[in-house]
């Protein structure tokens, strides 16, 4: 999984703005910023999204920073930081014990004292340089009007899938009210690790996000929304730009929180040839951090 690390220096974030992704990358590893206390309260309502601060937010640096925080700058560091991908505590025993009392993936990634403690097993057996929020890329769908459930069999299943310009009157700008176990996990994983390590947020990228609203869950051919590409594009134009918004307010919500860094990740964007990517994923990352 290729990672790309935004270099984000005093010049703001115009230096993130002009970074080449790579059509390969199905997974984008951004530092985005932190506050000086992880704790610091946060409204959950929406609100304007100022992205330019928070990249502004991360240009400086202190020599308290986590090992990874550095590095996702591009500061010389004494070794390259290792930590471990969402949900890697899986194959953990004492995960899967938590998993038998507790079945439903959903209460599991949605309810603050499991979030927080599945994220903190990884850390308390191996102590690695980043701690990731137990969590999933389509947690926030709910939140913007896309109800989805959790089969054991069949994953992800979205009751509504998105194909029509009537589908997308079911969106609404994200209520982060919904979200709140995400910034209460977040706000106690930075006051339980402190400076030891750093807190890892993540969402999906639209396109990978949007293969599940359209497909109405998982699919291992993706016939769906590539035939959206060419049967309706404008409707598939405009469910990516509306993914783009939400997922940067998520994005921000996440940082302000007490994440450290997010990493995003473009899981089916391998499904796309380069020059589909390039039209059909990469504009829409691209307006999740353009500068406002």
């Amino acid at each position: 999984m290729a990672m790309v690390f935004s270099p984000l220096t005093s010049s703001g974030c115009s230096s993130y703005c002009n970074l080449g992704l790579s059509w390969k990358s199905s997974s984008l590893f951004v530092e985005l910023g932190f506050l000086s206390n992880g704790s610091k309260g946060v409204s959950a309502k929406p609100a304007k999204l100022n992205a330019s601060k928070v990249f502004r937010a991360c240009a400086s640096s202190s020599s308290s920073d986590p090992l990874l925080v550095k590095a996702a700058r591009r500061e010389r560091v004494s070794r390259p930081p290792a930590w471990m991908m969402r949900q890697a505590g899986r194959y953990m025993a004492v995960y899967r014990k938590l998993a038998e009392k507790h079945p439903s993936f959903r209460e599991r990634s949605e309810t603050t004292d499991l979030i927080v403690e599945i994220s903190l097993q990884p850390w308390e057996a191996f102590h690695p340089d980043g701690v990731i929020i137990f969590s999933d890329i389509l947690t926030p769908l709910p939140a913007f009007g896309v109800q989805f459930d959790i089969e054991d069999v069949r994953g992800p299943v979205i009751q509504s899938p998105i194909r029509s310009e009537e589908g997308l009157k079911s969106l609404h700008s994200i209520d982060l009210e919904k979200l709140q176990f995400v910034g209460d996990s977040l706000r106690i994983l930075r006051k339980e690790v402190g400076e030891q390590a750093a807190i890892l947020g993540f969402v999906g990228a639209p396109w990978t996000i949007a293969t599940y609203i359209v497909g109405g869950g998982t699919t291992r051919t993706y016939t769906k929304i590539k035939d959206m590409c060419h049967t309706a594009p404008h409707v598939l134009r405009a469910l990516l730009s509306h993914l783009s918004k939400a997922i940067a307010e998520y994005i921000v919500y996440q940082v302000e929180s007490g994440a450290h860094c997010i990493q995003i990740f473009d899981s089916w964007g391998g499904q796309l040839p380069p020059h589909m990517w390039d039209c059909w994923s990469k504009p829409y990352i691209d307006e999740i951090f353009e500068c406002r």
